[in-house]
């Protein structure tokens, strides 16, 4: 199966979106089929590791905490929205040591922070562990700095390495 099929449940995950996204009929059928058959393949060229998680119990409390950051960040970037300039803003970019070095925590952290409305991971410098991140509001950079050391790249650890 998996000579035909590198990425069988990739493939459906793929398929039912399609079928989702647009209304059942048997062209969107056969339509998102050559697409998720293709996009299986592409998968498959691009060779990548199995990720090897260590502590599972981990993963529904970061999932509990991305969700109550992303509800906040959400609130916060909106006051901004909604309240314009009465109080003056200051972005920037935050440089964060990080000892996670987990290609797939790492992946993980990515779509956290870019999830967050008001971050942006910015670039990742695999040789010394430094990321550089930029905040929207940008109060305290210790404080973002621990956050995001403490908070999100400890747990991916825990889970990953």
């Amino acid at each position: 199966m998996r000579r035909v099929l590198p990425y069988p449940l990739l493939t459906a995950s793929l398929i039912l979106m399609w079928l989702l996204l647009n209304s059942f009929s048997l062209g969107h059928l056969i339509l998102g089929t050559i697409f998720a058959y293709g996009a299986s393949w592409a998968m498959a060229a691009l060779q990548p590791s199995k990720p090897r998680i260590r502590h599972w119990d981990v993963i529904p409390r970061l999932f509990f905490v991305v969700l109550g950051d992303v509800f906040r960040s959400n609130v916060a970037v909106a006051g901004i929205i909604l309240l314009g300039k009465r109080r003056e803003r200051t972005s920037g970019f935050v440089i964060i040591p990080l000892e996670l070095r987990d290609r797939t925590g790492l992946a993980v952290l990515a779509c956290i922070l870019t999830a967050t409305p008001g971050t942006a991971w910015v670039e990742y410098h695999a040789d010394n562990g430094r990321l550089l991140i930029h905040v929207l509001d940008l109060v305290d950079e210790n404080a973002w700095i621990e956050l995001i050391r403490n908070r999100y790249a400890r747990m991916l650890s825990e889970i990953f390495e």
